[in-house]
């Protein structure tokens, strides 16, 4: 995908993978137990979890796709920055999407072979520290913006950095901030430190979330077909990886950073310090969220007052994701999440617009890339001069 594509988004699907026992392994105690209580509360969680980030960040794509169409600078959504601006994915690029994610796991998978996991991780933690400051204080900003009182004196900034004189003075970066924008990054940057130092579940799944509601609401495919190729794709690249090989499961249990959910099956016996995980990988969460999340844009599309698409979509996630625990606590072995979460996130809304005789529309519907939308408008505009 492009430069602009949110970095965890790719390391995590790098990791896709559902484990009930996920950093057991890296543990010098002896094994435990878990109680069915236990494990029924980790995997409730889990599930609560993952919806959190698809449900939000798909309302709040909606927005994304409107301050697209309306213009950056004539929408009052808080979307000043480039960096805060959709992405949208092609055909093209979720055909390699598969081929990037899988270079990007083997190569972790040699790294750890070959170096000290434990230089690795730490370089990964200061780099996922900055990262994570940055994502949660982008989501945390807009409930920010609820909580202030009106009286607030919010000042507005700008970090500008350009080179070149005045002639040739091209911008490097350009960003646009708040009072509101500095609270959050300071609130963000308390829990940052948090996750650098202890390394507390909690904090990773603070960071977690926010990665995953950032990728659903900026990543943005481009159409129906966009997003079966990057599915289809990433089901086979997910069920390779799992079953065919044991570097997805060995990666995965050495790579300590916030691009996977984690919740302790042994949080009744052992309370905030428990360690004994099961956890969920964000490409679980984020790749069948922006499919979701494009199902929702389209049912805002249709201007019939409903959301059946997204929710046909969403509940088949949840039917997915609870099919993904029972077959891992059957077997008791770590499970391509999406070899069941693609099957009943594609089929689903399918069936649905089968059923309503919508198909057709379905994947006739299209979104523009900004910069496309841009030219086909000067395109516009330049014939109405000349006429």
């Amino acid at each position: 995908m492009s430069e602009t594509e949110p970095v965890p988004v790719a390391a995590a699907e790098a990791l896709n993978i559902t484990d009930s026992n996920g950093t057991q392994a890296l543990n010098a105690s002896a094994k435990f137990v878990a109680t069915p209580e236990g494990t029924a509360l980790a995997y409730g969680s889990l599930v609560f979890m993952a919806l959190l980030p698809i449900f939000f960040g798909a309302l709040r794509s909606v927005t994304c796709s409107k301050s697209k169409e309306l213009g950056e600078n004539d929408y009052d959504s808080g979307f000043r920055n480039a960096s805060d601006m959709p992405e949208t994915i092609t055909g093209r690029d979720a055909a390699r999407f598969p081929i990037i994610a899988s270079c990007t796991l083997f190569g972790l998978y040699l790294f750890f072979k070959v170096f000290s996991q434990e230089y690795i991780n730490l370089l990964l933690s200061v780099y996922f520290f900055g990262l994570g400051v940055l994502a949660l204080s982008h989501t945390m900003s807009p409930l920010m913006s609820r909580i202030f009182p009106e009286s607030f004196s919010n000042k507005q900034y700008q970090l500008l950095f350009t080179q070149g004189a005045e002639e040739t003075k091209e911008e490097i970066v350009n960003y646009e901030f708040d009072t509101k924008n500095l609270v959050c990054l300071l609130i963000s940057s308390v829990v940052g430190v948090w996750y650098l130092l202890k390394k507390h579940w909690i904090a990773n799944n603070l960071f977690g979330l926010a990665f995953a509601l950032n990728g659903v609401e900026l990543l943005h495919l481009n159409n129906v077909s966009t997003g079966c190729i990057l599915l289809g794709g990433l089901f086979v690249y997910d069920v390779f990886w799992v079953f065919g090989t044991n570097v997805m499961v060995t990666v995965a249990k050495s790579f300590e950073a916030p691009i996977k959910l984690v919740f302790p099956q042994d949080l009744l016996e052992r309370g905030l310090e428990a360690s004994n995980f099961a956890m969920l990988g964000l490409g679980d969460i984020v790749i069948p969220g922006i499919f979701i999340a494009l199902l929702l844009r389209f049912d805002v599309s249709l201007k019939k007052n409903s959301r059946t698409y997204f929710y046909s979509s969403f509940l088949a996630y949840i039917f997915g994701l609870g099919l993904t625990i029972f077959i891992m606590h059957t077997f008791k072995h770590a499970q391509p999440a999406l070899l069941y979460l693609v099957p009943a996130c594609v089929g689903f809304p399918v069936i649905v617009a089968l059923i309503k005789g919508e198909l057709t529309e379905m994947f006739r519907y299209e979104e523009t890339p900004p910069e496309l939308a841009d030219g086909k408008e000067d395109s516009e505009s330049e014939k109405k001069k000349d006429q």
